[in-house]
């Protein structure tokens, strides 16, 4: 069975899977992939198509490389895979946001998903059972929020997340940053969902992203953990979709 090359190149990582129609054969990251990498995945796997989505514009050697060995698409927003996509400013929209979506829509067809994507910012995605979507929101990652209490004050320090954290509120100064940074995002996150529950459809929380794990765990008392999925290589599989229905 012929295979396809799935590349998602982030800020930080490159993530690569392997596919076969829906089955995930191989997964790995790299910060810097190189065309060894590549012909290591060409050798081991019959790959004859390849998908890329990257953060950034330019194009390097190894994917120059890649394009004269296979056919090599580059993901762009006209590609919506059964999405209907009524971003008002499609050119602006991220293209892990819209992969994110697709992923969710092939993954559980027949029901409307909400994705929650938990990375430098977090995203809130929403698309409906029939496959419209359009838009969602943006806030500050996990990370982000304890950086930025350090760096625009004076005295507050630098903490870092703990998900065995549990108080409402603090008694010190790091407990006190705890509590609003991650308090703060647990309740941003049930009232995003309740928002969404009350379109009345029947509810998919899509989880993921590389804090998936730790929003699960704010979430794990709330009346939304039955409707909870994590997806981790969410992104990865909406690339897939949108290779395996593209026509080009």
């Amino acid at each position: 069975m012929e295979a396809a090359l799935v590349i998602d190149i982030g800020n930080t990582f490159t993530k690569i899977a392997v596919f076969a129609q829906a089955k995930v054969l191989h997964t790995e990251q790299h910060k810097q992939p190189d065309e060894g990498i590549i012909n290591n995945i060409l050798s081991g796997y019959p790959v004859k198509k390849a998908i890329i989505s990257s953060v950034k514009k330019e194009i390097e050697e190894w994917q120059n490389v890649l394009a004269k060995k296979i056919k090599l698409i580059y993901f762009n927003t006209g590609m919506t895979s059964g999405i209907t996509n009524h971003y008002l400013t499609p050119q602006t929209l991220g293209l892990d946001r819209l992969a994110a979506v697709i992923g969710a829509y092939h993954l559980y067809p027949g029901k409307s998903n909400m994705v929650i994507d938990g990375g430098t910012c977090i995203t809130y995605d929403w698309v409906d059972a029939a496959g419209n979507y359009f838009g969602g929101s943006i806030s500050p990652g996990l990370n982000m929020r304890y950086k930025a209490l350090n760096n625009y004050t004076a005295g507050l320090p630098l903490v870092e997340a703990d998900e065995t954290f549990a108080a409402i509120s603090g008694n010190d100064t790091k407990s006190a940053i705890l509590s609003g940074v991650q308090n703060g995002i647990k309740y941003e996150l049930e009232g995003f969902i309740k928002s969404y529950k009350k379109k009345g459809e029947e509810l998919n929380i899509v989880l993921t992203g590389g804090d998936s794990y730790f929003f699960d765990t704010l979430l794990k008392n709330s009346i939304f953990a039955a409707c909870i999925k994590i997806e981790p290589q969410l992104v990865l599989k909406g690339l897939n979709a949108a290779i395996q229905t593209n026509n080009d």
